[in-house]
């Protein structure tokens, strides 16, 4: 018996569905490490406590795991982003260090009030867009309708809902209390990455359907 042409695209969707990862995309500055006014330097990076075990956690549980962050010390002139990139490589190695691994490191360097000029635009990749999202997306094969962003502001709770991912806000760093105040409301809120972390073990394996979790 033969198979149609339409039957057969199908099952080729199902297949790359199939295929597909899941991931959470994480918030830096206030999520993972402490909230600091424009970061610069190492000694800035100061992990939050729990934040490596919580970033193990997902990874055991099979997620991919990327950061997103707005980077508005290019626009200022501050730092470059090969200067941003060494000092994300700092934080990757102490994650690494304590067996916490991070997959993928997106930043965007754009502000519409640059200081400096090549980076004044509006861009589709500054949160609260999803740009960055989704093309992590892309080149990651990731099911955006099985992965999370666990974020501190309105700004990270945006993005992940314009990105179409269940978003998960933080009470660390501004805890929903940032400057934006974008009308976003999370799918959940959790004290701090490890709960947020521990919060996703259970939707994923359908233990929990709270709409806060604090503990």
């Amino acid at each position: 018996m033969g198979i149609s042409p339409g039957a057969r695209s199908k099952s080729r969707a199902k297949k790359v569905a199939a295929h597909r990862r899941r991931a959470v995309f994480l918030d830096r500055d206030g999520t993972i490490i402490r909230q600091v006014e424009l970061p610069r330097k190492p000694s800035q990076l100061r992990l939050l406590a729990g934040a490596a075990g919580a970033i193990k956690r997902l990874k055991k549980e099979g997620y991919f795991t990327a950061i997103i962050s707005n980077q508005p010390v290019v626009a200022r002139g501050i730092l470059t982003p090969a200067g941003v990139v060494e000092l994300n490589e700092v934080l990757l190695k102490r994650l690494a260090a304590r067996g916490a691994g991070i997959d993928a490191f997106y930043f965007c360097p754009h502000h519409p009030n640059a200081d400096v000029r090549k980076y004044r635009k509006t861009c589709a990749c500054r949160k609260p867009n999803p740009g960055m999202i989704l093309e992590a997306a892309r080149r990651h094969r990731i099911d955006l309708r099985k992965s999370f962003f666990i974020g501190d502001t309105t700004q990270d709770v945006l993005a992940g809902r314009n990105a179409g991912v269940k978003t998960i806000l933080v009470r660390t760093g501004h805890g929903g209390r940032d400057p934006w105040q974008y009308k976003a409301k999370p799918d959940f809120i959790a004290k701090d990455l490890p709960a947020a972390a521990r919060l996703i073990g259970r939707l994923s394996k359908g233990r929990s359907s709270v709409i806060s979790w604090e503990r």
